[in-house]
């Protein structure tokens, strides 16, 4: 018998805005004017706060700290789709997703400085703890995304990583999972095309990173990453199809990191810079604005009140941060631990009594 294909599949790359600010009218999202004026703030807002995390950095305010410059139309455009009962699982370089939830800015700033107490997430706020281990809370995430279906519960759970996340073997066993059990999962990458210092060339032989999702007999697909609205539209359709029961999705923005991983890293040292001017002609920022001048939403007087505004908001949240007290010993052991064993009961009675 001769061979027959028996298995035929594609993967689509979604793109609404042109790095012009034109826009596809025919793919535009179903959002009003004031909400893509609210998209623009929030990824002003995560710009300017990023870049005050790096001036607090070198001024020895801040620890290691990863910057999200290029990023923000990823992070804000999927964070934006998600509602507030949804669970969200970031990784390390989720910026715009925390501000999209209100997660206040003085508790981000807080934990890049060494106050673990940055990640105790406010009332209401269904955002977990940063995952600095890459890839391992793609399976918590498919976890909690089991646990709703279990429970009937009207949510989706959204895990975020980048390009080098899809490396480890945790991102398969949660994909495989969900593929099975038709999880209402999210997988949202962030290719940067740098894991630290590997190339996406040298990751993985695979035309995409959309296509993995295939293997597992989930929706896979690629989206433009410094396009806000794409993005936000991949995601509203992905958390729409797992509310209706068809399971989970994965989607790959193709993005950039304009900055190096962290404040410890110098990507000069094996970056083209050629490559990174091409990426900056695509700026998430100005494609937006673009945009909003085209559709008469958007003026120079507008771009400076709110910049002036959002410059007070980051004055407050830096205030915040550093006049908070510094944590005891007691509150040490009982973020870390739920139930204490004899023994740190032990270690925290010598630590209480050292004190006083």
């Amino acid at each position: 018998m001769p061979k027959q294909p028996i298995a035929d599949f594609t993967i689509e790359r979604l793109s609404i805005l042109a790095p012009s600010g034109q826009a596809d009218e025919s793919l535009m999202p179903d959002l009003s004017d004031s909400q893509l004026l609210q998209l623009y703030e929030l990824l002003s807002y995560t710009r300017m706060a990023d870049q005050r995390a790096l001036d607090l950095q070198r001024e020895g305010r801040l620890g290691t700290y990863p910057a999200s410059l290029g990023q923000e139309a990823a992070q804000v455009g999927s964070g934006f789709a998600l509602r507030s009962q949804d669970w969200i699982f970031p990784a390390f370089r989720e910026l715009g997703v925390f501000l999209c939830h209100n997660y206040p800015l003085e508790l981000i700033y807080r934990y890049w400085s060494g106050d673990e107490r940055g990640q105790q997430s406010p009332e209401g706020c269904n955002i977990f703890p940063m995952s600095i281990a890459v890839g391992t809370h793609i399976l918590h995430a498919a976890g909690a995304a089991l646990a709703a279906k279990y429970r009937g519960d009207d949510l989706v759970a959204a895990a975020f990583l980048g390009d080098g996340g899809t490396s480890k073997g945790d991102f398969h066993e949660a994909l495989n999972m969900a593929g099975v059990y038709k999880l209402p999962l999210v997988v949202i990458c962030q290719n940067n095309q740098w894991a630290i210092s590997v190339s996406r060339q040298a990751q993985t032989a695979a035309q995409t990173l959309a296509q993995k999702a295939l293997s597992y007999g989930i929706h896979g697909l690629q989206v433009d990453g410094n396009d806000v609205l794409a993005v936000y539209q991949a995601t509203h359709e992905a958390i729409e199809r797992a509310r209706a029961g068809e399971g989970a999705s994965f989607i790959e923005c193709e993005t950039y990191r304009m900055a190096d991983h962290t404040t410890a890293d110098d990507a000069q040292r094996y970056r083209d810079p050629q490559e990174v001017e091409k990426w900056r002609q695509r700026d998430p920022l100005l494609r937006m604005r673009r945009f909003l001048d085209q559709q008469r939403l958007w003026s120079p007087g507008d771009q400076e009140q709110l910049e002036l505004t959002l410059k007070e908001r980051l004055n407050r949240a830096v205030r915040a941060a550093e006049s908070a007290a510094p944590p005891g010993a007691e509150e040490m052991f009982r973020y870390t631990c739920h139930q204490l064993s004899s023994r740190q009961q032990e270690q925290l009675k010598e630590c209480l009594d050292g004190s006083t």
